[in-house]
């Protein structure tokens, strides 16, 4: 008897990996929305994009790379003033979603 092979759909993996990761989709699909509004003007926010448009600004990819990036970190990061980003007031709502945005691009 052959061994029978099921291939789930993509979302649900994606869900699955996400869900994995701890990560809330909706949350995610809402941070990324956020940041093309409010970060895409420096950052390249989308995944695979080969290069943030203000020059050496890291791109959200490149962010959740690094493997100190973590919730804890990301939400310290986004909370607090930082001379060379403009001071963008994020409620703590969106700085989840941001923060759950970024986390999703790991590995990608």
């Amino acid at each position: 008897m052959k061994p029978r092979h099921f291939l789930l759909p993509v979302p649900l993996l994606v869900a699955a990996g996400a869900f994995a990761a701890g990560i809330d989709n909706d949350d995610a699909a809402r941070g990324h929305a956020l940041a093309r509004a409010w970060c895409a003007s420096c950052h390249a926010v989308e995944p695979g994009a080969p290069k943030a448009p203000s020059g050496d600004v890291p791109s959200f990819t490149a962010i959740a790379g690094v493997p100190t990036t973590t919730s804890p970190a990301l939400h310290a990061f986004l909370s607090t003033p930082h001379g060379k980003m403009p001071d963008i007031k994020l409620t703590s709502g969106e700085i989840d979603a941001v923060v759950a945005y970024i986390l999703s691009l790991k590995d990608k």
